[in-house]
């Protein structure tokens, strides 16, 4: 679920296979008061074992480990039930590898090679619910959208109800379902209908791509 209490610290479980980065995280970790390292694994199917036995709020996921790598291990971990939040922490900066990361339903996209301080501000905002992206990759993720408007069926705002891009706005600000629907005063279960309509009519495959877009347009304006 997504998490919205405040009072006890954010649970995190880390999924890489690099001992000194899984110790590093931990100290970075250690000086927050709310955020928890809950758990961490050096193995992915170590990882989807622990986060069926903590449960965490969040689970910061390597792309590239030997055997089951980050895009698997994430969509095995969404078939096992698991419904926190699931960001990819990363040294992979490549187009691909982003695009494929977020359509296979990650909930934000981390380099490894981010200031300290920076990373514990997007985890912050990862454990209140919102998209977090590296800023360094939202001028690639908008060139792959710009790269879909040669396609004969490209991202029309128009065909959108108000309610629609009321909801895309949102997207765009980087809020969860369940925040969107505090906002606006309707059940989740409504905002999610509406953000299946909204990605059909815009021909876009995830809640990222067409938070990326609404901004480029500036719809979220």
């Amino acid at each position: 679920m997504t998490r919205i209490d405040h009072d006890s610290p954010a649970t995190i479980l880390l999924i890489d296979d690099h001992p000194l980065l899984r110790r590093g995280v931990a100290q970075l970790l250690e000086l927050e008061d709310d955020l928890h390292l809950a758990g961490e694994a050096g193995e992915p199917e170590v990882g989807i074992r622990l986060a069926d036995e903590l449960d965490p709020d969040m689970i910061l996921l390597d792309l590239n480990m030997p055997g089951l790598d980050g895009i698997a291990t994430l969509k095995e971990l969404r078939e096992q039930g698991y419904a926190g939040r699931i960001v990819m922490f990363t040294v992979s900066d490549h187009e691909e590898d982003v695009v494929a990361a977020l359509r296979s339903g990650a909930d934000g996209y981390l380099l490894k090679d981010m200031d300290p301080d920076e990373m514990v501000r997007q985890l912050r905002q990862a454990a209140l619910g919102r998209m977090v992206i590296s800023e360094s990759l939202t001028t690639l993720l908008a060139e792959a959208l710009r790269s879909q408007r040669n396609q004969p069926a490209a991202p029309d705002i128009h065909s959108l109800t108000q309610r629609e891009r009321e909801i895309l706005r949102e997207l765009a600000a980087g809020l969860s379902n369940k925040l969107i629907a505090r906002k606006l005063d309707i059940t989740e279960g409504t905002v999610k209908v509406h953000v299946k309509h909204l990605l059909k009519k815009l021909n876009l495959r995830s809640r990222v791509e067409a938070a990326v877009w609404a901004v480029q347009e500036g719809v979220d304006k």
